[in-house]
C-alpha cells in the first residue's frame, strides 16, 4: 500500500489509494458511523490516514470476506480488537507475498 504521509487527503486521492469508486467511498461514509471525514467550509471531505486505515478494515471485511454491509458494521461493534488484529496480521501476509514475489522475479532474471 502507498505511504501515507499527507495530514489529510481529498475523496479522489482515497479513492486512487484504495482502488475504490469515490461512490462507494461516499456509501460506505453514510453506513458507517465510524467513517467521519473532516469537513471545509464547502463541504469537501478531509480524510485522516486514521480514516484511510478504518476504510481498509471495511474494505477488508466487505470486500475479501464477503460481509454484508450490515454484518461488517456488526463485527467491527463487537470485536474492533480482533477485526483489527486480523486485518494487519492478512495485511502483512500480503506484503510478504509482494516481496516474495519479487524476489522471485528477480532470481529468474539472474538465472535467464
Amino acid at each position: 500500500m502507498q505511504e501515507l504521509d499527507k495530514k489529510f487527503y481529498k475523496i479522489g486521492d482515497v479513492a486512487k489509494i484504495l482502488e475504490l469508486p469515490e461512490s462507494t467511498l461516499r456509501y460506505w461514509e453514510s453506513q458507517f458511523t465510524i467513517i467521519k471525514p473532516r469537513r471545509n467550509a464547502k463541504n469537501i471531505r478531509f480524510y485522516t490516514p486514521n480514516d484511510i486505515e478504518i476504510i481498509r478494515k471495511i474494505y477488508y471485511l466487505v470486500k475479501e470476506k464477503g460481509f454484508k454491509l450490515d454484518a461488517a458494521q456488526a463485527q467491527i461493534r463487537a470485536n474492533r480488537d480482533g477485526v483489527d488484529k486480523r486485518f494487519e496480521v492478512v495485511d502483512k501476509l500480503k506484503n510478504v507475498k509482494a516481496q516474495l514475489k519479487e524476489l522471485q522475479k528477480a532470481l529468474t532474471t539472474v538465472k535467464g
